[in-house]
């Protein structure tokens, strides 16, 4: 090819990524997002939208709000689910499951700051194990106070000064806490100038105007009162006034802070430091031209701030973080008191607040904060979800992950959390499924809500999701030849990494967590017996035809009616023996036969009248009744108890792969997977170890 060719096909790829992001970029979008005006212009916008003063508070419920919420039942308590923590702006990258108890506790305790009822001076405190979601909360609310930003609802403004560069040239200067441009009206003035921009505003969306100006701009505005004789209206014509985009990569409206090394955690991090190049050009070091007015709580006013393992903190920044929840107002070195407007959120493990609780020193700190207990999830659905959104097949290529495999593995995680049911004649399994919202005899959705109840930390100690992300990662990775994994491959790895785990403290609890592998083992076994019957029994022409003989007998006994033999066409009674056969497959006792009778030629009969045919399909029960029966009738025909033995005869083959095929279409295996659990289920049947498939 020559290179006249290639030099020709490369120009044209060019061309098309080009293409490509011209049709993608939105224009109109980046100059809304980079608006700028002057003073005056921000009053009309103020007048038409006074909600874009809104306080962080009420800026990060009405965030959260924005998304959407939906009632939802919860062991017979209604319950608000905010939508929002589903991640909708990334897809559910960030989704949290299962925490609508926690998170309805933290969005009512945020509403209650937007109103000024009190929590807006206190730190937020997210407190459980580790592994937990906290982490997953806060990065979830900055990603959503960032996009919001970028809203017309969520639309917020700063504004800049005309000043003077290092070279004597105009240049624009931002304000260094991207402060609220209201905060430019002198505290004599504000009254009135609230009541103008109040008027026929609801109660919900009047203006207010509190806080002072940082140090920086409370300099330039004196500077550019003497240079115009105190003429406000001069002053603000050195003003622009901008959209404010919250960004935590850019360090503006949204912060983070983690603590290092105790020897060098330095408080300058959170209030802002001296910038010593500047001291020579300005002649002292308490100018404030010649500060970085970027510590953390500088840089994240009018947004939120996180705070990581907030308890870790040295006492020098406990100080700030105390003025800045309290007061709202921390100290930079060498300046007054700064007004602040931010949400603070910590989160903290328990060994550290335990901690906090024990250390006398620290009691302030308690007083000024609300703790939000973030436990593990204790409803198997719910952690499911969790390692579906890693290991799933967009995600996982060229390995098969075998049914039940994810869910066995969040089955074991979420028994280690469950705390032993009081009642004796409940085991921790029932318990786990009546959590799941399975129903089981005897017990009602206040039955559920007092086994919660009753219960003291469940949900605080047990295994992290990230040990299961951790070993079901191991398992994908073994370079093993196998084009899947399965449960007990997930399921040793887990047990394996028990030797080692480091935050299991003693050999009680290791023994314990064992011991529920073997009852995750046992559930499986009953699982895969069950859907290997179904498959056996998944004849649809057999079905039918086991279908229409039981109702043909049903009709002829609930009608007091004979049945005609086919074959000799002689009158007989129904056939009570094939009646029960299939009845007893679902726990149908002898004394309500006749009622389950009857309610099945009742069903028919409402049909018929419909002009509609019966389908067997359509009871659930009797479905399951009809299968297991098949299954009784065909599994010796088939042997699967030859797999084992390996001696299979060409008729029995067939009949395995028909097998197979249908654990393939309906159960979702591979080729693979479907033989291993083929395999194990005629381990069962060889040793005899078989429950009564109706129970």
């Amino acid at each position: 090819m020559s290179t006249k060719t290639t030099s020709t096909k490369s120009s044209e790829n060019t061309s098309n990524i080009f293409s490509i992001i011209k049709s993608l970029q939105n224009v109109d979008e980046y100059k809304q997002l980079n608006w700028e005006g002057n003073f005056a212009d921000y009053l009309e916008i103020v007048k038409s939208h006074p909600r874009v003063t809104r306080n962080s508070f009420q800026r990060l419920f009405d965030m959260i709000i924005s998304y959407g919420t939906e009632e939802v039942q919860s062991y017979n308590e209604k319950i608000t689910h905010y939508k929002f923590f589903e991640d909708p702006i990334d897809n559910g990258k960030d989704a949290v499951y299962g925490l609508e108890g926690p998170l309805n506790k933290f969005v009512n305790l945020i509403k209650s700051a937007a109103k000024g009822y009190g929590t807006e001076k206190r730190v937020f405190l997210l407190h459980g194990p580790v592994g937990s979601a906290k982490s997953t909360i806060v990065r979830l609310l900055k990603k959503g106070l960032e996009a919001y930003s970028k809203t017309e609802e969520g639309s917020m403004y700063t504004y800049c000064w005309k000043v003077k560069d290092e070279d004597g040239n105009d240049a624009w200067e931002d304000s260094p806490m991207h402060e609220e441009p209201l905060l430019l009206i002198p505290e004599q003035f504000r009254k009135k100038v609230v009541a103008e921009l109040n008027k026929g505003v609801s109660d919900e969306d009047k203006v207010s105007i509190k806080g002072t100006l940082n140090p920086f701009c409370r300099h330039v505005f004196k500077e550019k009162s003497h240079d115009s004789d105190g003429d406000w209206l001069k002053i603000i014509e050195d003003v622009k006034v901008r959209r404010l985009v919250l960004s935590e990569k850019d360090r503006v409206g949204i912060g983070t802070f983690q603590p290092k090394d105790e020897k060098n955690q330095d408080s300058t991090e959170l209030t802002g430091d001296i910038n010593y190049r500047k001291i020579a050009l300005y002649g002292s070091d308490s100018d404030p031209r010649a500060f970085n007015f970027d510590g953390e709580l500088n840089i994240a006013n009018r947004g939120l701030v996180e705070f990581i393992e907030v308890l870790k903190l040295d006492v020098a920044f406990l100080y700030d973080l105390l003025g800045a929840s309290q007061e709202h107002k921390i100290k930079p070195k060498k300046f007054a008191q700064t007004d602040i407007d931010e949400v603070i959120i910590g989160h903290t493990n328990e060994p550290e607040y335990k901690k906090l609780q024990s250390n006398e020193f620290m009691e302030a700190l308690r007083d000024r904060t609300v703790k939000i207990d973030v436990p593990y999830i204790t409803r198997l659905s719910d952690e499911v979800k969790i390692y579906e959104k890693d290991y799933n097949i967009e995600k996982i290529k060229g390995k098969h992950i075998a049914p039940h495999t994810v869910e066995l593995a969040a089955m074991w995680a979420v028994l280690t959390r469950l705390e032993d049911p009081k009642k004796a004649s409940l085991t921790l399994l029932q318990k786990l499924k009546l959590y799941n919202g399975k129903t089981l005899p005897g017990f009602t959705e206040d039955n559920i809500k007092e086994l919660r109840m009753e219960t003291e930390r469940e949900g605080m100690d047990g295994i992290s999701p990230r040990y299961i992300q951790d070993k079901i990662s191991n398992a994908l990775v073994s370079d093993d030849g196998r084009t899947c994994i399965n449960p007990f491959m997930v399921l040793n790895e887990l047990e394996e990494g028990l030797r080692n785990h480091s935050l299991i403290t003693n050999e009680d609890e290791r023994k314990r967590y064992r011991e529920l592998l073997s009852v995750v083992k046992e559930e499986y076994a009953d699982t895969v017996k069950s859907e290997v019957q179904r498959a056996i029994a998944a004849d649809e022409e057999a079905l039918k035809t086991l279908c229409g003989n039981y109702i043909d007998n049903v009709k002829a006994y609930t009608q007091k009616e004979k049945v005609k033999n086919k074959y000799t066409g002689v009158d007989e009674e129904p056939d009570e023996r094939l009646m029960r056969s299939i009845e007893q497959k679902i726990d149908i006792p002898e004394s309500r036969k006749d009622d389950f009778r009857r309610e099945i030629m009742n069903y028919i009969g409402a049909l018929a009248l419909e002009n509609k045919q019966f389908d067997y399909r359509a009871n659930e029960r009797l479905q399951k009744a009809l299968e297991l029966k098949l299954f009784e009738d065909q599994k010796d025909s088939i042997k699967l108890t030859s797999l084992i033995s390996n001696v299979i005869d060409k008729d029995t083959q067939e009949k395995i792969d028909v097998v197979k095929s249908r654990m393939i279409k309906y159960f979702g295996y591979n080729d693979e997977s479907a033989t291993d659990v083929l395999n194990y289920v005629a381990s069962i049947f060889a040793r005899g170890d078989v429950k009564d498939p109706a129970q």
